[in-house]
């Protein structure tokens, strides 16, 4: 019996949720990026985490990062070469609550806050 999945913690939910080929065919089936995958992206590649302290923010181990970000990275190739629209929803994650004394991300809505942020730029 395979062991039960963690959920992952994540920052906050994309605010695009998917992307569209600029030449796109009508009906083509999108690729579907999670939304722990995404965060695996946005930390690594985005914020210049190492996938350690990826995994220490997201609250799983190293090599779960590394398979996460590189399934991500596969979806995001495919999606790309093959003129594919990509859609980012599902996984197995929880939303940073900002209770946490140091998030670790500095992205989630308290913690934004604290760097001056006025509720009109989170909004955008």
């Amino acid at each position: 019996m395979p062991r039960p999945q963690k959920c992952r913690k994540v920052c906050c939910l994309p605010g695009n949720p998917g992307f569209l080929p600029v030449n796109g065919r009508e009906g083509l089936a999108a690729v579907v990026l999670t939304v722990d995958e995404y965060e695996a992206v946005r930390l690594i590649d985005r914020e210049g985490f190492s996938q350690e302290e990826c995994g220490s923010y997201m609250r799983v181990a190293r090599t779960t990062v590394q398979q996460i970000y590189t399934e991500a990275r596969k979806k995001i190739a495919l999606a790309l070469v093959d003129g594919l629209p990509l859609r980012i929803e599902g996984g197995s994650y929880r939303l940073c609550d900002g209770k946490e004394a140091f998030c670790g991300c500095g992205g989630c809505r308290k913690h934004r806050r604290g760097r001056g942020n006025t509720d009109e730029e989170e909004n955008l």
